[in-house]
């Protein structure tokens, strides 16, 4: 079952239950310690120049996270896209977690309810529902959209509502119950690499620094921009029902996730880059995984539905 068009079933809330203080200390340190990490990168560059392990380090946690976000949290675990062993699940639900993006049952519940309320009310982090026009209307919603949604209660989706599956999944449980473990695991993998590569206690700083936070934070704002930028500015090449766009500068990056426009007209969809030249990566994975036979029952977009859905 997708759950591009999901109607919850009756009689369990739509919205989550109140955050505690814990929750709201957790969101704010989640997204704000990566912020001072990469202003701590910036001032030890500005006296030394980073050391090439140190970048390496960061882009394969990056990619290795990412992933986890993009094929596993995503298009895995949300939308079905694909199905796969157990093992590659469980390893695609640690790798997500990893990129300190919420525990994987939450961070699916909020998407499927993304889609079932896309730009209306309902939709957890849209930037059109601010009520308030002009410049300052604009900006208010898009901070809402990129970072503001996480420290409100309204709209946030209730787990056993919109992820009733992975709620019946005694694994995938398991593995959200351990998301602070899973964290610290991705903080602890640069900093013990740091130790090995750049030799004690200052090595081991510097892993930490651009393998743990500051990866955390470039992902961080990739992903949290597809849920602003990508609804914003950009291309809309195909018919939707709501204002995502195809934004080309952050195909790259979000590995193929800023083809947004496209995800909302297909969601079930495996690739979200159809036409020549747009990267799309997760998809390139998803397809190497099929040849291996990892990935099975692989929704590949079919090109009469994809021409039908053009403007």
């Amino acid at each position: 079952m997708g759950y591009n068009n999901y109607v919850p079933p009756e009689g369990v809330p739509t919205t989550a239950p109140p955050m505690g203080r814990v929750h709201r200390v957790v969101n704010v340190l989640g997204v704000f310690v990566p912020v001072a990490g990469v202003v701590a990168a910036a001032v030890i560059l500005w006296g030394d120049l980073v050391g090439p392990h140190d970048l390496v380090l960061t882009a394969a946690l990056y990619v290795l996270t990412g992933l986890g976000v993009t094929v596993g949290f995503h298009r895995l675990f949300t939308h079905r896209a694909f199905d796969t062993v157990r093992p590659v699940r469980a390893a695609f639900a640690v790798l997500g977690s990893m990129s300190v993006q919420g525990p994987i049952i939450s961070w699916v519940a909020d998407h499927r309810k993304h889609h079932a309320f896309t730009d209306e009310e309902g939709d957890p982090h849209s930037p059109h529902l601010t009520g308030r026009a002009g410049v300052l209307g604009a900006l208010e919603g898009l901070w809402h959209a990129h970072v503001g949604w996480l420290f409100h209660d309204s709209n946030r989706a209730h787990r056993e509502r919109y992820a009733p599956d992975l709620m019946g999944d005694p694994m995938i449980r398991f593995i959200d119950r351990w998301f602070p473990f899973w964290v610290a695991l991705g903080l602890a993998i640069p900093a013990a690499v740091g130790w090995v590569i750049g030799g004690g206690l200052v090595g081991a700083l510097a892993g930490l620094l651009w393998g743990g936070l500051v990866r955390i934070f470039l992902l961080h704002h990739v992903t949290f921009a597809i849920n602003s930028v990508c609804h914003v500015a950009g291309r809309r090449p195909f018919r939707t029902r709501d204002r995502s766009t195809n934004f080309w500068p952050l195909a790259l990056l979000s590995m193929g996730e800023s083809w947004h426009n496209m995800h909302h007209a297909d969601p079930t969809s495996a690739r979200h880059g159809v036409d020549r030249g747009q990267i799309d990566s997760s998809a390139r994975l998803i397809a190497w995984f099929e040849a291996l036979g990892w990935a099975t029952d692989v929704r590949w977009p079919k090109a009469q539905r994809v021409e039908r859905a053009r403007r």
